[in-house]
């Protein structure tokens, strides 16, 4: 049963990096509406999973929220070591290939998480396992509009864009797969998706949400923003 609503969350995440492609000519509105996800996953689902998956605290705080804040350095700094390699080299444009593949590869490494959410979601029952479904396949829509939005935004060819989203697609069928195999403890997944969470947010707010600004400063550009948002905040709300 796992392994077949993971097949729902395969072909909600190819319908949002099709939806992604589709519409470049509107550039400025795709930044927009996959910054305002990317924030909406961070703050209203991944953090609030964290939370209360992880448990400890650490110096008196929450092992997420301290891999939170390691996640957000650890995006920043392997983008600066990456453009100032690339600088050594005689390059001028910051915007570095490598970054967009290592973000759309985390965004894989998330979806595989979401398999493996399903699958130990079933472990405990239908009913646990129908609502994590839910929640994933809902909101891996988004998982590949961002996974096609990052890589292309980096320079990458489209080729190696679709290739990104095809992998984002079957990662959580082939981590549902997985937990047929082991079971997974809850405190690893807490602080895996507290780090997840600061990387995410380090490519909204530096990177994704910046650009969709620089060259159309429009409202209409940040109500696409706020719509991605309240996206997330309904797909919550539903699933919960």
């Amino acid at each position: 049963m796992a392994v077949l609503v993971a097949l729902g969350a395969f072909l909600m995440t190819l319908v949002g990096g099709w939806t992604a492609q589709r519409v470049t000519d509107r550039r400025h509105l795709v930044l927009g509406l996959a910054g305002g996800l990317m924030l909406g996953v961070v703050g209203l689902d991944l953090l609030p999973e964290a939370l209360a998956a992880a448990g400890t605290e650490v110096f008196g705080v929450p092992a997420a929220l301290l891999l939170f804040v390691a996640g957000f350095l650890v995006a920043h700094l392997v983008e600066r070591l990456l453009a100032v390699r690339q600088a050594a080299h005689g390059a001028s444009d910051e915007r570095v290939p490598q970054v967009g593949l290592t973000a759309a590869a985390a965004m894989v490494g998330h979806s595989l998480m979401d398999g493996v959410a399903i699958g130990a979601a079933f472990q405990v029952g239908g009913g646990m396992g129908a609502a994590v479904a839910i929640a994933v396949i809902t909101h891996d829509f988004a998982d590949g509009f961002n996974t096609y939005t990052l890589t292309s935004l980096y320079g990458n060819a489209r080729r190696n864009a679709i290739a990104m989203l095809v992998a984002d697609a079957l990662a959580p069928v082939v981590g549902a797969a997985s937990t047929l195999l082991f079971t997974l403890p809850e405190q690893p997944l807490g602080c895996y998706l507290g780090f997840f969470g600061g990387v995410l947010l380090y490519l909204a707010a530096a990177e994704i949400l910046p650009e969709a600004h620089h060259d159309h400063p429009a409202r209409s550009t940040l109500l696409f923003t706020v719509a991605g948002v309240a996206f997330i905040w309904l797909v919550v709300g539903v699933a919960g």
